[in-house]
């Protein structure tokens, strides 16, 4: 089996199909600290800045979010999670500040990651997506 000619490097980009665009934006920015990049209002399309990658918001009743088919749902969403690494990882700081934002949380746990295992929070966004953030490896 061949290698290919490129080495992947990163997560670039995550597209997220929404239904409420402005729930979406408040608890990316305001709950987990994104900040709004570029927004292509023509395209139906809000980037995000999440530390070396974008979290991109595509309303499911734009131009991009229809190619996508039905809107996600109780019984089908359009992804599993997305796992953001967090410096400065303080689980009860980190869990004090979702709760005072009333964030669904999931199990915390260690799980292991691009940097091997560490620490890990799963928490929801407010279209039931479910996010991971990760901590540094064990040492």
């Amino acid at each position: 089996m061949s290698k290919p000619p490129f080495q992947l490097q990163q997560l670039d980009h995550i597209v997220l199909r929404v239904l409420d665009m402005d729930a979406m934006q408040r608890f990316y920015c305001e709950v987990l600290g994104c900040s709004e990049e570029r927004r292509q209002d023509a395209i139906g399309l809000v980037q995000l800045r999440a530390g070396t990658s974008l979290i991109d918001l595509v309303p499911v009743d734009g131009k991009l979010g229809r190619m996508g088919g039905a809107a996600p749902g109780a019984e089908g969403h359009n992804m599993d999670h997305l796992c953001l690494s967090v410096a400065g990882y303080d689980e009860a700081a980190i869990l004090g500040h979702l709760k005072a934002h009333g964030v669904r949380l999931g199990e915390l746990g260690s799980r292991y990651g691009a940097q091997g295992e560490g620490p890990s929070i799963y928490l929801y966004d407010p279209q039931g997506n479910m996010i991971e953030l990760k901590g540094p490896p064990a040492i």
